[in-house]
């Protein structure tokens, strides 16, 4: 992808050679006339990652354009060259404790701009990728690596934000453990590649189907707990429905066989003001009245 690069100069001749030479080089220029325009810029979505700021500008100068990036975007700031015909070091210390990371003296030398610009590519292209590490951790920590929904601990997060949320609006929230019918049996007959074949469709035949602010996890096994915000009983009531009787029609293909389960659910609704710890052991127990009333059934619990 095409390194956007933001131009802030304020003379236009400069502004047109700057926005020439980047060009050439295999960027794709940004370029504004003056620093207030630099900063609304930058405070869009997907700003640039690099930016060649002037420093004396009108409205507002290159330092300011620094200082404010770095107050609103501390932890993946874009790379900042200074340009500046200033050349006394307490000036330069100025520029880079303004939060700028290099700068260059004008009059320019075309050389010296092009090797500072792959510099500061070389450093976004480090944040980006430290970026990625660390949403891959932080999603490899919160879902489960089979069907790529959440995990106990990430789909327990959430709970807890849901509830919460739930507190403040005076909403009601609805929250479904659910366990697949005789999943041992699926193994015992099909094999577990077939019973992981099972699980990956299960999760994401559920996902496709709730709403877009609704969430499932896997809770252990072969039981998954859903999490319905802003649900009352009666729409509850038709959600719930709507997935068992969608996981009673869907049928898996695996290298054994097409294979057909079902699913037993324990439903409970809450305003928010429950412990967590309360209502799973309450969906616990609808779940264990769904399984005993002979499966393939959503019961509703009373908090």
């Amino acid at each position: 992808m095409t390194l956007n690069i933001l131009i802030a100069e304020d003379d236009s001749v400069s502004r047109h050679i700057l926005t020439a030479i980047v060009s050439k080089w295999g960027y794709n220029p940004i370029a504004v006339a003056d620093g207030r325009a630099a900063w609304e810029l930058m405070q869009q979505e997907d700003p640039p990652q690099l930016a060649l700021l002037d420093w004396e500008m009108p409205e507002m100068d290159g330092l300011e354009v620094c200082r404010r990036i770095r107050e609103e975007n501390p932890f993946s700031p874009p790379y900042i060259i200074i340009l500046t015909g200033r050349t006394d070091t307490v000036d330069i210390v100025r520029g880079l404790d303004a939060g700028a990371n290099d700068y260059v003296s004008k009059p320019f030398k075309n050389d010296e701009l092009h090797a500072r610009i792959r510099t500061g590519k070389r450093m976004v292209d480090l944040q980006n990728e430290l970026v990625a590490a660390k949403n891959a951790l932080a999603h490899a920590a919160t879902h489960d690596p089979l069907t790529g929904i959440f995990n106990r601990a990430g789909i327990l997060d959430r709970l807890d934000a849901e509830m919460e949320r739930a507190r403040r609006a005076g909403s009601r929230i609805a929250i479904a453990l659910c366990d697949i019918d005789h999943f041992k049996q699926v193994n015992d007959t099909y094999g577990h590649q077939a019973g992981d074949a099972v699980l990956r469709c299960f999760a994401t035949g559920i996902k496709n189907a709730l709403r877009p602010y609704d969430a499932v996890g896997r809770f252990g096994g072969e039981e998954f707990l859903v999490i319905a915000p802003d649900c009352h009983e009666t729409e509850a009531r038709g959600l719930f429905e709507r997935l068992r009787s969608r996981v009673e029609e869907q049928t898996t293909s695996t290298n054994a066989g097409i294979v057909s389960i079902t699913v037993s659910m324990g439903v409970v609704i809450n305003s928010g003001t429950t412990a967590v710890d309360f209502l799973l052991a309450t969906a616990d127990k609808a779940l264990y009245q769904a399984k005993n009333g002979g499966r393939n059934q959503v019961v509703f619990a009373a908090v």
